[in-house]
């Protein structure tokens, strides 16, 4: 019932919630036939209460008898398997003390009060499994994205020769990294690979990804261009190259990710979770006291039931409760049901919520960090820019080569995955230019790549990490050359070889929805927002001025973003340093792609990877990940995760107090004369429990917000 369908986790290959379950049993125990039977056990209910008042005399009785009973034991047969799976694994839990509770309240004589406790605990299981499957919807959509087929070369076969029987179909699993493979138009791509160069008619290669990162464009391939398992080829037919193995493949480990998301537990639940059995044994042993006290200390009778009839409200004698009453009252209204059920059904339900807008919390305890959220910090290139630079411009000093050091600057970046590295090598391809063979590569963090290239050492990055081999007559000019291009907020790299320099000039645009992301931060109570980049001081200033941030730090190494998380997390700024941050500890997020922000992203508060499906540390490294381009998904989400939390809140609130409240009326009552009814305490207790149901589903359907991209509407569907 409740608890089983909370604890347990979730399966790695969950079953589809519209398939039909098979057999008479399965059927009777899934969660849709507990549903229908609940609706049954209801129904009959309420055809004994019509049956009592309509028809007179000892037979309305006994019909209303007959159905009560019929009712408890459809209610009995859900609730006594669910109360022995908990006592075969030695668990005491809600399912036991429901089903003595029923049990106990039939052999009382008030088998209509055991039929009501039982439909209703039935009716709350049912609707919570229900939503439990509702939930998993993400992983399943996911799910139907895994291919299931694969056109492979046969291994030794050479791909430029090779025949219509040289090409064999398996099953995605079995491909190796290096296997070639070829999708035909409106195939799925079955792992992660690399275009070929050798496709046939060059050009024309498209994939639709819109079921995995929201774009609503096809993208467009290039030669040695990565594909990702699960999208789609809608271009020319495709010859890719196998880079990974399908259980490794970017799709796989997204599906990982929302799966171990549902089986984490924010520290609430966890608490809940650890004290739920110790509960619910006081709880039985509570009601055993106070059966002994109210028998042996009051005097009271062992069976009496109290009567609320007319007749005895207007007698001036006061209503005899019995002990067992009493016992069976609390011991059903004490019960913690709607008090386990309130994190993990809203929890729940807002990944589920979140996976379809191209956001994925790693946890409850994910949600439960961003919606404290008050200061953000965003990396500029990749993150508030769409991190994909192309060179627009290769400006040559002097007497320096243009061809050559473009040359140079594409070996320089052979091996590396920097966007402006891609950048530099798609401008050398498609000029024709060969990269130029070198030795002894390193990578300077912050500053740029350097190497020895035909004998003679090569730099390529900042002025100042190049600054030592740049002829001293081409420094002034090299300077001037960048701070113009600087200042007119385009990126600008310098490369440097064999007493010669160029400027790179490189142009880059913002994210969509960046331009109004920080007012709708600020509109929420995000303040500052704050730009930490490597970059020059005249480019950050170009691109804060445009996107209206409230303060940015350039030139930057990863230690010094640290530095200044740390800063705005305390809630200070260096003296002199623009804008103005108010004193007080303030719970700080850092936005970036995963790989050069990682150790700003440790340090955060909340941290959030933004990238591509193919971005191993962005998926590896956040707490939370974005999946969807534009970037108005963040605030939207920080909305989701309040929401979420003031949805728990309520739903514990209602839970505790409700419980608190009839059990004192239960305890005090029977001694005043004023004695809770029993059907009132069932109707409080798993009524309380279908309202936190209900409420935590409400957040399935939280509004996607004006402007803002998502994976439903990218595929087709709303909420």
């Amino acid at each position: 019932m409740s608890t089983l369908a909370v604890q347990s986790a979730p399966s790695p290959k969950p079953a589809l919630a519209d398939a039909p379950p098979s057999g008479l049993w399965t059927r009777l125990t899934s969660p849709r036939g507990e549903l229908y039977s609940a609706i049954l056990a209801g129904v009959l209910l309420l055809a004994s209460l019509i049956a009592r008042w309509v028809i007179d005399g000892d037979g309305g009785r006994e019909a209303a008898l007959v159905l009560a009973w019929v009712s408890l034991a459809i209610g009995l047969f859900h609730g006594a398997r669910a109360a022995w799976e908990s006592l075969a694994q030695l668990t005491f839990d809600i399912d036991v003390l429901m089903v003595i509770g029923g049990v106990l309240a039939a052999v009382m004589g008030a088998p209509g009060e055991g039929a009501l406790l039982l439909f209703l605990f039935v009716l709350s299981g049912a609707l919570e499994a229900l939503a439990m499957q509702r939930t998993t919807r993400a992983v399943e959509a996911l799910h139907k994205l895994m291919p299931t087929k694969a056109h492979r070369l046969r291994p030794g076969a050479d791909p430029a020769s090779a025949s219509e029987s040289d090409w064999e179909w398996v099953q995605p699993e079995q491909l190796a990294p290096g296997d070639v493979v070829r999708v035909p138009p409106g195939e799925t791509i079955p792992a992660d690979a690399k275009v070929l160069s050798d496709n046939g008619d060059e050009g024309g290669w498209a994939v639709n990804q819109a079921s995995l990162t929201g774009e609503s464009l096809p993208r467009t391939l290039h030669a040695a261009d990565d594909v990702y398992a699960g999208t789609i080829n809608v271009g020319n037919p495709l010859r890719i190259r196998v880079s990974r193995p399908v259980s490794e493949s970017s799709l796989q480990r997204v599906l990982n990710l929302v799966i171990e998301a549902q089986q984490q537990r924010e520290p609430v639940q966890r608490l809940i979770d650890r004290f739920s059995q110790p509960y619910a044994i006081s709880v039985m042993l509570l009601s055993i006291v106070v059966f002994f006290v109210w028998w042996l200390g009051f005097g009271a009778p062992v069976w009496a039931t109290p009567s609320f009839s007319s007749a005895a409200a207007e007698s001036d004698t006061r209503t005899e409760v019995g002990a067992l009453y009493v016992a069976i009252t609390l011991l059903i209204v004490a019960s913690p049901c709607a008090v386990i059920i309130s994190t993990p059904t809203a929890t729940l339900a807002a990944i589920s919520r979140a996976a379809r807008m191209g956001v994925l919390f790693k946890g409850g305890q994910a949600i439960e960090r961003l919606s404290r959220l008050q200061a953000i910090c965003f990396d500029k290139t990749g993150t508030l820019t769409v991190g994909r630079p192309s060179v627009s411009q290769i400006h040559a000093v002097g007497w320096s080569d243009e061809e050559s050091l473009l040359s140079v600057a594409a070996g320089l970046e052979q091996e590396s995955t920097h966007p402006i590295a891609d950048a530099i090598r798609r401008a050398a391809a498609e000029r024709g230019v060969t990269p130029a063979p070198g030795t002894q590569h390193e990578f300077v963090p912050g500053r740029g790549v350097q190497a020895v290239i035909a004998g003679k050492p090569a730099r390529l990055g900042t002025l100042k990490h190049t600054h030592d081999l740049i002829p001293v007559c081409f420094r002034n000019k090299v300077q001037e050359v960048l701070q113009s291009v600087q200042e007119r907020g385009n990126i600008a790299v310098v490369v440097v070889h064999d007493q010669q320099a160029a400027v790179v000039v490189l142009s880059d645009i913002v994210r969509p929805g960046a331009e109004r992301l920080v007012s709708r931060l600020h509109q929420i109570g995000v303040r500052p927002v704050v730009m930490l980049t490597g970059d020059n001081e005249h480019t950050a200033a170009a691109v804060a001025k445009k996107l209206d941030i409230d303060l940015f730090f350039a030139q930057l190494l990863p230690e010094d973003k640290v530095h200044h998380v740390e800063r705005i997390k305390s809630g200070q700024t260096a003296s002199g340093e623009p804008g103005t941050i108010p004193d007080g500890r303030r719970f700080t997020g850092v936005i970036g792609d995963g790989v050069n922000d990682a150790p700003a992203l440790a340090a955060s508060d909340v941290s959030i990877g933004i990238g591509s499906i193919g971005s191993d540390a962005a998926l590896e490294t956040a707490d939370i990940v974005l999946l969807n381009d534009d970037l108005g998904v963040v605030p939207w989400a920080v909305g989701l995760a309040r929401r979420a939390r003031r949805t728990i809140l309520f739903n514990l609130t209602l839970a505790v107090s409700a419980m608190v409240v009839m059990a004192i009326w239960t305890l005090v009552g029977s001694r005043t004369g004023a004695p809770l009814p029993l059907w009132a305490g069932v109707l409080g207790h798993e009524g309380g429990t279908l309202v936190v149901v209900l409420n935590s589903l409400l957040l399935l359907a939280y509004p996607s917000g004006t402007g803002v991209a998502s994976l439903e509407s990218a595929s087709g569907n709303s909420d």
